[in-house]
């Protein structure tokens, strides 16, 4: 597995600091990357699919391992495609039946688990009892970053890429003997950044971008964005006025 500097202190625009959502930034040139032939829509989701191509990188997903992806958000449904990229099966787990029926029609992914009490049974079921070789956390949610060891074969790697913000409660002699490798993926590089550019052309954007509004309609949309009751995936705004 390589080795990767971490930054000690970050500032993110939008998230550390405001200016996320203004019409103009001004950004230096020298951090900048060609979008090349990209479509506005595709250039719209390279900085989530980055986020998903910064976890598969740092599991160093081979092909071959059957893989595990809680939460079928935009972050997850990126992580399920880049890891089907890097050569690996997909196990889909969300409680969302609308968002499995997308990820498994849309992505491809060649297996899909309700979330909840049954689900690690399901998987020994579909894996004959192997498990996942790696399990994705995109969901942030405390009782599936909880359950996540359990979707996991021996000697596997449970990847957090949702944030939880309370504590997170394992059963020590449960997780050890695995001999699990527990890691954090936050954020994304320029490696990753050009990973997604260079294979955005196996991705669904279509049907992964489900609402886009005029800028002048945002504020009145933006909470029913937060909803996956209303079949949202991934939500744009149009600039073009």
């Amino acid at each position: 597995m390589e080795k990767q500097t971490v930054v000690r202190n970050i500032t993110v625009l939008g998230v550390h600091g405001d200016g996320g959502m203004q019409e103009q930034i001004a950004v230096p040139a020298d951090i900048l990357l060609p979008a090349n032939n990209l479509s506005n829509d595709q250039m719209a989701i390279v900085e989530p699919l980055a986020i998903g191509a910064h976890a598969v990188r740092r599991a160093a997903i081979t092909p071959g391992e059957t893989v595990a992806v809680v939460g079928c958000g935009p972050i997850g449904i990126g992580i399920m495609k880049l890891t089907q990229i890097a050569g690996a099966k997909v196990v889909a787990i969300d409680m969302n039946e609308q968002r499995l029926e997308y990820a498994k029609e849309k992505i491809g992914v060649e297996y899909t688990v309700k979330a909840g009490d049954g689900a690690a049974e399901a998987i020994a079921e579909l894996t004959n009892g192997d498990m996942c070789t790696a399990v994705f956390d995109a969901s942030g949610n405390k009782f599936a970053l909880e359950a996540g060891p359990s979707y996991m074969s021996h000697g596997g790697r449970f990847v957090l890429v949702g944030l939880s913000k309370g504590d997170l409660t394992y059963n020590h002699p449960a997780v050890h003997s695995k001999e699990m490798t527990l890691m954090c993926s936050r954020n994304a590089t320029t490696e990753d950044f050009e990973h997604v550019i260079n294979v955005l052309d196996q991705f669904p954007t279509e049907s992964f971008i489900t609402h886009n509004v005029p800028f002048t309609e945002m504020i009145e949309n933006f909470d029913s964005w937060l909803k996956p009751e209303t079949g949202v995936i991934k939500a744009t705004v149009d600039f073009n006025l």
